[in-house]
């Protein structure tokens, strides 16, 4: 069984920057992975690709298929960039890319960074759009590191992504399953812009507000948090299906901040109780994404669930996800099962992910 080198990218809803991760795996039995983050680096966006991405939804088709062109083109040269500031080799690239519509009961899910850019760019086999093939299968397309959890991080009761939206996998009936528990980074960080920051550091603006009880009880009552998983959210949703009762409530500004800080922790603690069936000895989950570095986010979870909060290093935090991708990327080029119908509703487990470039050296 052999090392890989491969570099995992990865550009969340909450558009933070581009995550870059140079990682190594290693399979050492069937099912069980070792893992190195050996660098890691967040591309800040700038202001013009922010509000490009932001925008993308809404473009005719000819921005958009520039865009997925130039974003591609951007992917490739931060590469480049990183291995050479890092002094690194790398095998092989798995892009997530940036999701810009996600609607799987439309049969819809698109990100754009086109592979063929970022191969021309970097010389390397590339692996990318890993969610078309469960949405066509009918699943949702998300969340996908379930597997990843599975084989990396399965000494955990379950793990929990704070990013842009939070998403739980957990191992239940022997099953992996996994889906988005609730909006998180996105609709923080969109509260955290009306006070001038890109984000709310430590949670430092929700520690000064006090909850609002009759925003917090309309946002407990989207429709969303009855259905039962395998089931997923996207931007397009937040618009449709949430934001409105942010943007109505007569709340201040801090207090709607902390109201959405307890929003997310309650449904988050209602989610790890279910999923355990209430039972309170043992359980560990393993938190990451930029939320994991929210002080208050942190404590109002503590406070809605009995179970051990495990926060790892900062690689961990930042580059989980892009490493979780560089693993489905190499599953991909050995052909195996990388994302798993249990956790996205799909009819059948698949094998997902567009190739592009010169694999010779890998297969």
């Amino acid at each position: 069984m052999r090392k890989y080198n491969v570099v995992g990218v990865m550009s969340g809803t909450s558009m933070d920057g581009l995550d870059i991760a140079h990682v190594t795996l290693e399979e050492k039995e069937p099912g069980k992975w070792e893992y190195s983050i050996n660098a890691g680096i967040t591309v800040a966006y700038e202001e013009k690709w922010r509000l490009r991405l932001s925008k993308l939804r809404h473009q005719n088709s000819m921005v958009f298929h520039k865009t997925d062109r130039y974003y591609g083109q951007f992917i490739g040269e931060q590469v480049n960039t990183f291995l050479k500031d890092n002094n690194l080799e790398a095998e092989l690239i798995a892009s997530h890319g940036h999701t810009v519509f996600h609607q799987p009961e439309n049969n819809v899910t698109v990100q754009i960074g086109d592979g063929n850019s970022i191969t021309a760019m970097t010389g390397l086999p590339v692996v990318t759009n890993f969610r078309a093939i469960d949405v066509v299968l009918g699943g949702e397309g998300a969340p996908l590191v379930g597997i990843a959890d599975k084989y990396l991080f399965g000494e955990y009761t379950m793990c929990l992504n704070l990013g842009g939206f939070a998403n739980i996998s957990v191992e239940v009936n022997s099953e992996r399953i996994a889906y988005d528990v609730c909006p998180c980074n996105i609709v923080l960080n969109r509260i955290a812009r009306e006070f001038d920051q890109e984000y709310d550091v430590d949670g430092e603006i929700a520690e000064r507000g006090s909850i609002d009880y009759d925003l917090l009880g309309d946002l407990n009552d989207v429709e969303y948090y009855s259905y039962a998983p395998p089931k997923s959210l996207g931007r397009e949703w937040i618009s449709s299906n949430f934001w409105g009762n942010v943007r109505n409530s007569e709340a201040h500004k801090e207090d709607k901040m902390r109201t959405l800080v307890d929003h997310i922790a309650q449904q988050i603690g209602n989610n790890i109780e279910d999923l355990t069936n209430g039972e309170p000895a043992g359980k560990r989950v393993y938190i990451t994404g930029g939320g994991a570095f929210n002080k208050s986010l942190i404590s109002h979870i503590e406070s809605h669930t009995d179970a051990e909060i495990v926060v790892p290093n900062e690689d961990e935090v930042n580059y989980k996800e892009a490493l979780a991708f560089a693993l489905l990327g190499v599953l991909r080029v050995e052909n195996k099962t990388n994302v798993l119908s249990a956790a996205t509703g799909a009819s059948k487990d698949s094998v997902s992910g567009s190739l592009y470039g010169d694999f010779s050296k890998l297969v």
